[in-house]
């Protein structure tokens, strides 16, 4: 018998984890729709790949979808102020989960921070782990959550603004590598997705991928490929 092809959703299709997730998704043969959540067009094109130009404060009433992947995020320093900030990684998370919930997805994927924790001192990564807490309580059948160390890619390229803290950790990395344990080391945002992209579809419960786990996630799911 041939197994149902899933329904994906994906908001945050533009970042540096969420266009990755696209493009990783539009390629998986037991994937039959991919939508894409996101303000403005993407640069790509695929026959299973449907764009959704939406308002995430206002969100419309979402497809039918099996799974939702989140990787809406931003900076204090991009965002503007704190309340911008929670305005984007918690509350536009919080409501396209709630929606594709509605639309039937039973799976979550949500790229959140290594140091997420609901009673950190800092802002960021406490945000980071009330969103968490508040998407365990929704109910979905799975619930996988990627702590990635420091992200790396090529924001220049998605049109996005370069992170600070991204580009100094870059360079200690660049430096220290081979010497930092790998949950430390920074991480390509392929690397992140394609983690997700490969335990979403299965998950049971709550799953932590921590950033250790996810290193050379895209070249393991590749080798895979070639030896199936």
């Amino acid at each position: 018998m041939n197994t149902p092809r899933r329904r994906v959703l994906v908001a945050g299709a533009t970042g540096l984890v969420g266009a990755s997730l696209v493009a990783c998704l539009c390629e998986d043969p037991g994937v039959a729709e991919v939508h894409a959540l996101a303000r403005r067009d993407l640069p790509c094109a695929h026959p299973t790949l449907r764009v959704h130009r939406v308002d995430f404060a206002a969100l419309p009433a979402l497809p039918p979808v099996d799974e939702v992947y989140l990787a809406l995020g931003t900076t204090i320093a991009v965002a503007g102020s704190q309340a911008a900030f929670r305005a984007v990684d918690f509350d536009a998370n919080l409501a396209v989960a709630r929606a594709a919930q509605a639309a039937g997805a039973r799976r979550l994927g949500l790229v959140s921070a290594m140091g997420a924790n609901t009673r950190s001192q800092v802002f960021y990564n406490r945000v980071k782990g009330e969103l968490e807490a508040a998407l365990a309580v929704l109910g979905f059948d799975g619930l996988v959550i990627a702590r990635p160390s420091l992200l790396r890619g090529n924001r220049t390229a998605l049109g996005q603004p370069l992170r600070a803290g991204e580009l100094r950790w870059a360079k200690v990395d660049a430096l220290l590598r081979p010497l930092l344990p790998r949950g430390l080391r920074a991480i390509d945002g392929s690397d992140v997705a394609a983690a997700l992209a490969a335990t979403v579809p299965n998950a049971r419960g709550r799953v932590l991928l921590t950033s250790a786990m996810m290193q050379d996630a895209q070249s393991r799911a590749a080798q895979i490929r070639v030896t199936a």
